[in-house]
């Protein structure tokens, strides 16, 4: 599972970056620019400076290969930490001529965090060339898909409309973002995903310099504006991402990292780090390789027409991309999905799919829940070792055509240095990063995790098979690995060899009432347990009078499991604080159940109510117009809870369904047998609900109440809320009339 290293030739002498200086950043400058960056009026705030003087340790040049300067910084809500840490972090950028790598969690922060960069760079000019946000390449519009798009308007005429206010848009887009602050999500809703998101490069089918519009790409442009930018702006999938891909060259790898949004890394390195031999992996492997087939439209590039010009006269690279598309038959193809679920599958991999799907309806504690349904990989059902021989082989006839191929780019790369054009090159050193990535790391674990089937997995994974489904249809099915200590891959990858690394959030210490314990478990969750220096921490509590400002409830006399009662306590005390309401849910089924009973008594009293899973609208549009009408209400899951940023009386009471612990899955049995049982679970739901909480007061002026609809929350799990705000057990009667005289409701 370890990420394999890709060996590609060097940059050119004028294209490698100097390298790095070493330059510290002190604490007394770092405060120095914090105060320009607030102005002359700006009201004094001691913490916030205390905070930047903090995390400049990050800045200090490191003193042994493979231990980085590594700073816990949890700063409380209100500290205002993104100036904090950009003080520091531009200083050094400045004075050692290369950029810092400030990774968020959400997209959302990623573009806060670019307006408050307009204090630093209030040149619009200037700032292009010194900060970028980088993301995904399945985050941009592709402009040759978009020019396709537009082609075939003479067939479809009604994408006419959708397409010319897209264009509006692209004359407009800074870079070209999707998901950014400048494109206007309700686009996506009315005109639909595909003559929108859908137009992005989202399954690696770039033909690079091959392409009319290579000139002016935006993913283009981003990456090459990102060499020689100060601040890099990302999220924590792509820096995982290219870590795990081993996409940079040690030349031109950060050295200088701000994790914010923290508390969220264990599960980005979770994601990162995880393989999943599942269908539609593997359905969009042959896609990638195939192209689209049959009579299904589409704009899917396969490889042979991405590289065929590449390998020119070469017999033996054709005679590799032949061998490679026809292995590649073996993997699923256009419906598998049904085949699988008829008991008909066609071919290895549609075999083993279909053997793992047998097991997972054979075991699983109750194979008709609405939900995901999973089992354990031991004691395999018959013929499913046998199918995952096959598919074994079949996956190894796939792999050596797909090495030749890499192996012919680089011979190519070596062999014509002189003779190749920039362009050229850049497809080559691409194509062949693409290849080893499919071929070498993904091939190689899925292979990995055949071999082990009948056995115990190697010992720091954990591996199950499990049907993905929705509404109570079956989308997906396979089998996954994921790290039990996602922290070690990302301390390996991405900490241990970065020269300093902060890592920041209001939420980084989960308030056990054991302070030692609490920082030894946020050290265990970002990983710097496993680097050799221990963590440098750095704690700042909140400016806010939480006593004045908030009130906590837990709610006695609701029963959680009677959706009767629950829907009618979210309704009073909805009407009671006049909207402004944020309900949470620990599940969309209970979310749905509750909006059904609720809606109409909400639209009587005036109160617009939206909810997440329900309304036909994403949810960047759903918070958009939470946040625009001072008195609506919104439903949400765990996405809303993490993402939502609404400062000001348009959030101003937040409804929990229930306790939010941990769904009781594999991975997680496994992960707690490792952390502490117990202490894990409680940890995690001290957390969220932490993170909960931490969307009510965003700023000093701020009030509001937080209502916990579950009479079985356990006292210790009180520390997951500030000193000052008191948690009280009440009826639900009194917490609605509290709330409307806390409220003016």
């Amino acid at each position: 599972m370890a990420p394999t290293t890709l060996h590609i030739r060097p940059p050119r002498p004028e294209e490698t970056p100097p390298p790095p200086g070493d330059k510290p950043v002190h604490p007394t400058d770092a405060r120095h620019r914090l105060a320009e960056l607030l102005g002359e009026d700006a009201e004094p705030r001691p913490s916030q400076s205390d905070y930047a003087s903090a995390v400049t340790q990050a800045f200090v040049p490191r003193d042994h290969d493979g231990a980085p300067r590594f700073v816990l910084a949890e700063a409380g809500t209100g500290v205002g930490k993104t100036l904090g840490y950009i003080a520091p972090a531009s200083l050094w950028a400045e004075t050692n001529g290369a950029p810092v790598w400030i990774s968020t969690y959400t997209r959302n922060l990623q573009h806060q965090i670019d307006g408050e960069l307009d204090r630093l760079y209030p040149d619009a000019g200037i700032k292009r060339g010194q900060v970028v946000i980088r993301k995904g390449r399945e985050n941009y519009l592709c402009l040759l898909n978009m020019e396709d798009a537009v082609r075939a308007v003479a067939v479809r005429r009604p994408d006419a409309i959708a397409l010319g206010l897209l264009a509006r848009w692209v004359g407009a887009s800074r870079d070209g973002d999707l998901t950014g602050g400048g494109f206007p999500s309700w686009l996506a809703d009315i005109a639909g995903r595909p003559r929108t998101l859908g137009l992005a490069d989202r399954r690696g089918e770039c033909i690079y310099s091959a392409c009319a519009h290579y000139g002016k790409c935006f993913i283009e442009h981003s990456q090459r504006r990102a060499k020689r930018a100060k601040l890099v702006i990302a999220n924590h999938a792509l820096v995982m991402v290219q870590a795990a891909r081993a996409a940079s060259e040690p030349a031109t790898r950060p050295t200088r990292y701000v994790f914010d949004e923290g508390h969220h890394l264990f599960d980005a390195a979770d994601s990162a780090f995880a393989a999943a031999l599942t269908g539609r992996e593997a359905a969009e492997l042959r896609r990638w390789l195939r192209g689209v087939e049959g009579s299904r439209r589409s704009r899917s590039r396969g490889l042979k027409a991405r590289v065929e010009d590449l390998i020119g006269d070469d017999e033996q690279g054709a005679e590799a991309l032949q061998a490679a598309m026809q292995a590649a038959v073996g993997l699923p193809g256009e419906g598998w999905a049904a085949r699988i679920a008829e008991g008909q599958p066609a071919g290895p991999a549609e075999a083993f799919l279909a053997a793992a799907r047998a097991q997972v309806y054979a075991r699983a504690g109750d194979p008709d829940s609405p939900f995901d349904i999973e089992c354990d990989t031991a004691d395999p059902v018959p013929g499913l070792i046998e199918a995952a021989a096959a598919l074994d082989g079949a996956l190894d006839r796939l792999a050596h055509p797909l090495k030749q191929l890499r192996r012919l780019m680089m011979d190519r790369l070596d062999d014509e240095a002189a003779e190749l054009d920039t362009g050229t090159r850049n497809r080559l050193e691409a194509v062949a990063r693409s290849i080893e990535y499919r071929a070498g790391d993904t091939l190689a674990a899925w292979r990995s995790m055949l071999a082990s089937l009948g056995n115990e997995p190697p010992a720091d994974f954990t591996d199950w098979f499990q049907v993905d489904r929705y509404d109570g249809r079956d989308i997906d099915v396979g089998m996954h690995r994921h790290w039990i200590d996602p922290t070690i891959p990302f301390a390996r990858a991405v900490a241990g060899p970065a020269h300093g690394v902060v890592v920041t959030s209001a939420t980084l210490t989960d308030g056990s009432g054991d302070v030692e314990a609490d920082w030894h478990s946020a050290e265990a969750r970002t990983g710097a347990l496993h680097l050799p220096s221990p963590a440098i921490r750095a704690g700042v509590p909140s400016p806010f009078d939480y006593a004045a400002q908030t009130k906590v409830f837990v709610v006695t006399d609701v029963r959680k499991d009677d959706l009767n009662q629950v829907s009618a306590a979210y309704r009073e005390l909805f009407l009671a604080s006049g909207g402004g309401a944020l309900g949470l849910f620990t599940a969309i089924g209970r979310l749905r159940a509750v909006h059904r009973r609720m809606a109409g008594k909400l639209d009587e009293a005036g109160l617009s109510l939206y909810a997440q899973h329900v309304d036909g609208l994403s949810l960047p549009t759903l918070i958009d117009i939470f946040r625009a009408e001072r008195d609506a209400c919104l439903l949400g899951t765990d996405a809303v809870r993490d993402g939502v940023d609404v400062p000001g009386p348009a959030l101003r009471l937040i409804v929990f369904d229930r306790v939010p612990w941990p769904r009781p899955t594999i991975l997680h049995r496994a992960r707690r047998d490792h952390f502490g049982k117990r202490v894990f679970d409680d940890s995690i739901t001290r957390l969220r609900l932490k993170q909960a909480f931490g969307r009510l007061v965003r700023r000093a002026d701020d009030h509001g109440v937080f209502v916990l609809l579950d009479p079985m929350m356990p006292s210790r799990l009180a520390g997951a809320f500030p000193a000052g705000a008191e948690l009280r057990r009440v009826g639900l009667a009194e917490a609605v009339a509290e709330t409307k005289a806390f409220l003016g409701g």
